[in-house]
């Protein structure tokens, strides 16, 4: 059998040259490992009570499945893993129950159903092996992370070349399936792009665990829809220091993020304030757009004034060609004017590109900063591949209620109005509303901080001078702070608001006001 395998492996390197996909990159100085977590998100339901295709009722766990692919820098010796083997993971993604025997027929009928023509190629092909040792020792140290988001209903292998590429060169990177809320499925909304948002973040929480791993240095690389949900992630887990987009759904899907009624109201570019690196397919013409009656109204890239944000345009590329998946599985006529070839050239500069800016932006590395501000001619891309666009980050803080208390921490509290006054006038969408203001007010005063919660009820004032309860919280904390004048002045203002508050006209009565 070990002889069958290696002449097989033999016959596979042979094809491949000739028309197969080749990841032309070389690796890292690191070995790689890479293991097969299953677990569930015990926080979040999956299935329903009956199943939503055949109305039966669902047996076993309903609690969303989380099968997780992790590469890792590892030890070297032992085996490495063949292509099929990543194919084979792809068939337990959503049901942790099927048998040995159904994951390989399953298989077989995936490369079946995409060989075509290339039937022997693809079969052979296949058989190649990778970079990864299944279950290697790990290496020691610490190394930063790295969560892929895979396409709208992938697999998580679907760019399992980059992300051995990036355990070689000292990351640790997690994935998982693109899976619905609910369905195997995803679906093009806010619920299915929350989904992968969410499962982004139980990534990166159970790379916590990981004694190699550096949590306080975490990106994530999205393809398509991917790099949709990984925008989505951003906005809400402040641990995402770096995305990158592979020709990324945020810019397919404007009406997802550009503040209307079918976006998450939270997705919004002062919230992305992180370093992006877009790497898009080859542009269509303005009448292919204009016949597709795409929007281009709105660019969130275009919005992210507080980040650094590179978009580079890989001229060959179709959006497909960004997964290596793909690039293996599609027939040899499916690449265009282009082949199969020079696709994977390209394919292979683009995810250069992406190792260079996690580089740059989680480990420091000027070396890698230097590669991305390069022209592409100076970084020996070949001619008419690259174009580069490269945007700085305006030097001004995001107006977020975070930023806004850093600020305050650092001049002091009794600058809470005009700071308030910068921020809202830097962004008319920054705005704190009377219940937040009034339990931060609360929140101080417990901690016993009483000057500071003056100053913010004074800001609720400020804000709000018709609303009692605003006016009244500022009044106590002017009289437990000793500013009795200040005190009465406040409580007769009460009185006007609310002419039945027992506490201002006790107050008033025993400080003969």
């Amino acid at each position: 059998m070990r002889v069958l395998t290696l002449l097989l492996a033999m016959a596979a390197a042979t094809v491949h040259a000739a028309d197969g996909f080749t990841f032309s990159n070389p690796p890292g100085p690191h070995a790689v490992g890479v293991r097969v977590v299953q677990q569930y998100d015990q926080s979040r339901l999956y299935k329903s009570e009956v199943d939503l295709a055949t109305g039966e009722a669902v047996e076993g766990k309903r609690s969303r499945p989380i099968q997780i692919v992790l590469w890792y820098p590892a030890a070297r010796g032992g085996t490495p893993v063949s292509y099929r083997q990543y194919l084979e993971t792809t068939q337990t993604e959503d049901d942790f129950t099927r048998t040995p025997a159904e994951v390989q027929r399953m298989t077989d009928d995936r490369i079946n159903g995409n060989a075509g023509t290339r039937k022997d190629a693809l079969q052979l092909d296949v058989m190649r092996t990778m970079q990864a040792v299944r279950n290697a020792r790990t290496e020691s140290g610490k190394f930063p992370v790295v969560v892929y988001a895979p396409s709208y209903s992938a697999t998580a292998v679907e760019n399992a070349d980059l992300c051995e590429y990036l355990a070689s060169h000292g990351y640790i990177v997690l994935s998982s399936a693109s899976l619905g809320s609910h369905t195997r499925a995803m679906t093009t909304d806010v619920d299915g792009t929350e989904a992968q948002a969410a499962d982004i973040s139980y990534l990166i929480a159970y790379a916590a665990s990981l004694p190699q791993a550096d949590s306080n240095q975490v990106g994530v690389v999205g393809f398509s829809w991917g790099g949709l949900a990984n925008v989505y992630a951003a906005a809400r887990d402040k641990r995402i220091k770096a995305l990158v987009s592979l020709d990324g759904s945020v810019r397919y899907y404007p009406q997802l993020v550009d503040g209307g009624k079918e976006a998450a109201p939270y997705v919004t570019p002062k919230q992305v304030a992180v370093p992006m690196l877009y790497l898009g397919a080859r542009p269509k013409t303005m009448e292919k757009l204009n016949s597709e009656e795409t929007s281009v109204a709105f660019s969130f890239m275009n919005a992210m004034k507080y980040s650094d944000v590179y978009v580079m345009t890989m001229l060959p590329m179709a959006h497909a060609d960004f997964s290596s998946y793909s690039m293996r599985m599609r027939q040899d006529n499916e690449f265009g004017d282009y082949t199969r070839a020079e696709i994977s050239v390209a394919h292979s500069w683009a995810m250069r590109y992406t190792r260079h800016f996690l580089d740059a932006y989680l480990k420091g590395d000027a070396a890698g900063l230097a590669f991305l501000n390069n022209t592409p001619a100076t970084n020996k891309v070949p001619p008419h591949m690259v174009v580069t666009d490269v945007r700085r980050k305006q030097d001004i803080v995001p107006a977020t209620l975070e930023n806004y208390v850093r600020r305050l921490a650092s001049v002091g509290f009794d600058q809470a109005v005009p700071v308030y006054q910068q921020f809202s006038a830097q962004d008319a969408g920054f705005k704190l509303d009377p219940n937040q203001l009034y339990g931060w007010g609360l929140q101080l005063y417990r901690l016993n901080r009483l000057p500071q919660a003056r100053e913010i009820f004074r800001l609720g004032v400020h804000l709000y001078p018709e609303l009692s309860f605003m006016m009244d919280g500022l009044a106590e904390m002017q009289a437990k702070t000793g500013q009795e004048q200040e005190a009465s002045k406040s409580y007769r203002r009460v009185l006007e608001l609310d002419p039945k508050n027992v506490d201002a006209a006790k107050y008033l009565k025993e400080h003969g006001a």
